[in-house]
């Protein structure tokens, strides 16, 4: 419930965030960041009480509320002709790795660990969405009254 709550006012702020900075990206950035640090909290504070780990899930799911943000991005990285399409289908494509990144944490658990597992896939996720955060163009004033034409 708390990481719901959370999320419900990071994607506010996310919104709201990068209508102040007039930058998608680095609205998304600083969610990202917020991120890793609320997940380095909880790792280094170690789970003291159940009202510190409630603390914990909601930073974590506020700092995870950048969703509508995210699909913004993505979204407008192609013309209108194909912008809903794709607003559509990138949260699926988040929600089918589920399956590679379950799979990849099986394999790592057996070599390091719960804990060590789940350190290494976090870190090959987040050093993804960092990469794939740097790749993309800046949306914010861009103008999107344009058709994507295929050969």
């Amino acid at each position: 419930m708390f990481c719901y709550l959370g999320l419900v006012f990071g994607d506010l702020s996310s919104g709201l965030l990068s209508q102040a900075l007039k930058s998608r990206k680095k609205a998304v950035l600083l969610f990202m960041l917020l991120t890793l640090a609320a997940i380095g909290l909880y790792f280094l504070q170690g789970s003291r009480s159940p009202e510190f780990f409630y603390g914990v899930c909601l930073a974590l799911g506020f700092s995870c509320g950048y969703w509508a943000v995210f699909v913004t991005i993505a979204a407008e990285q192609f013309g209108t002709n194909l912008r809903a399409t794709v607003a559509t289908t990138v949260p699926n494509f988040v929600r089918g790795m589920v399956v590679p990144i379950t799979l990849l944490f099986q394999s790592f658990r057996q070599y390091f660990g719960l804990t060590g597992g789940a350190l290494a896939v976090g870190t090959i996720c987040v050093a993804a969405g960092f990469l794939a955060l740097a790749s993309l163009e800046e949306t914010f004033h861009k103008d999107l009254d344009y058709y994507e034409e295929f050969p």
